[in-house]
């Protein structure tokens, strides 16, 4: 009978012109996607909120050592005695390492002989008057070797320049040495340096004498007070940032060159409406610094300007404003540029505090 088959026959004109509707549809068919039908590049975001952050200036540095150098010989010798003990403490003129005097005094005495015997033929007259100047300048030769030879044996102790610490040897009594090679380090702890970089925007609020506080990761909880003794007057091109010296006292020798710091510098300045954002989220291409934030859902290039750092955070002093997001992780991938489509990933959390949200407003039951 024909009366059972027309719903079947309806179903499936319907799905046919579904389909028929689907190929014309540029958002069925991902238009709305990157090209190729690619879904969106999922990256990391945050949302951008005033903060307030303390006053001063806060960044990262270096330890160095005030002074530091290369024990080496001015000439060659085999080691005789070492007058110090690996990682210790010496004074300024102490002696650190002795040479063998035998071959410089040999050759001193050969020297001196040369010089003796050209002398005595030149005064005796024993010698052709042809070959006089030669030998004059021979007597000139020979009294530069003997100079030479002289001041040789008062290279022959190996002295410290200033008082400091000492490293490890890199040599053992009887070793043969060659002038220039390294044999020691020698190092002065007290007072130590710290080298840092602070952004060229706030260059104007640092100075000569202003205090900085500094914090290393080896004596957690611990404040080291220093001074800035110095400033470079050339501004990195590429960074566009100055490069400053300051000096902290280290009497009990706990600090050590190469360790990493946390520096603070009073201004006595705060901002309660800085704009704050991830460190990660900063990118940089040649002298101008840049964000992808997230608009309309694609990403947008946008250049900035960075002002104080604080951990793990940078402000941003210009190109952005409250309430834009900010990618923070898949904006260095090669496929990012302007206007890419992207999914944002919610934070940390979000999606558990929306369930909580949820099972909150539904009727309690009974």
């Amino acid at each position: 009978m024909p009366g059972p088959r027309l719903p079947t026959v309806l179903l499936s004109t319907s799905l046919l012109l579904l389909v028929a509707c689907g190929k014309d549809d540029p958002a069925a068919a991902g238009g709305g996607g990157p090209p190729g039908g690619m879904p969106p590049l999922p990256v990391e975001v945050a949302k951008i909120q005033p903060q307030a952050i303390p006053g001063g200036l806060g960044t990262v540095g270096s330890l160095r050592a005030d002074e530091t150098v290369v024990v080496r010989p001015e000439v060659a010798g085999r080691i005789e005695q070492i007058h110090f003990e690996e990682g210790g403490h010496v004074t300024a003129g102490q002696t650190l390492f002795t040479l063998d005097e035998s071959l410089a005094r040999a050759n001193l005495a050969i020297a001196q002989s040369a010089y003796a015997r050209a002398s005595r033929l030149n005064k005796e007259k024993l010698i052709a008057g042809a070959d006089y100047d030669l030998t004059v300048a021979q007597l000139a030769v020979e009294q530069a070797r003997v100079n030479s030879a002289n001041a040789s044996l008062g290279k022959l102790s190996l002295r410290a320049p200033f008082s400091g610490q000492v490293g490890l040897r890199k040599v053992a009594v009887g070793d043969v040495v060659s002038a220039g090679q390294e044999l020691v380090t020698l190092v002065r702890l007290d007072p130590m340096e710290i080298d840092f970089s602070i952004p060229e925007s706030v260059l104007g609020q640092v100075k000569v004498g202003q205090p900085v506080q500094a914090t290393v990761d080896a004596f957690p909880g611990e404040t080291f007070g220093a001074e800035i003794v110095a400033i470079d007057p050339v501004v990195d091109a590429q960074s566009r940032s100055a490069h400053l010296r300051a000096r902290i006292d280290n009497h009990d020798g706990r600090l050590r060159p190469g360790q990493f710091a946390q520096l603070r510098l009073d201004t006595g300045t705060g901002d309660a409406t800085a704009l704050l954002i991830p460190e990660q989220a900063l990118l940089q291409a040649g002298d101008e610094r840049y964000v992808f934030t997230v608009v309309d859902g694609k990403a947008k290039r946008t250049v900035v300007t960075t002002g104080q750092r604080v951990p793990g955070l940078i402000q941003v002093l210009t190109g952005l404003k409250a309430g834009d997001t900010v990618i923070t992780a898949g904006q260095s991938k090669p496929m990012m540029g302007d206007g890419l489509p992207v999914a944002p990933i919610p934070e940390q959390g979000a999606e558990a505090k929306q369930v909580e949200s949820a099972e909150a407003k539904k009727p309690a039951a009974g």
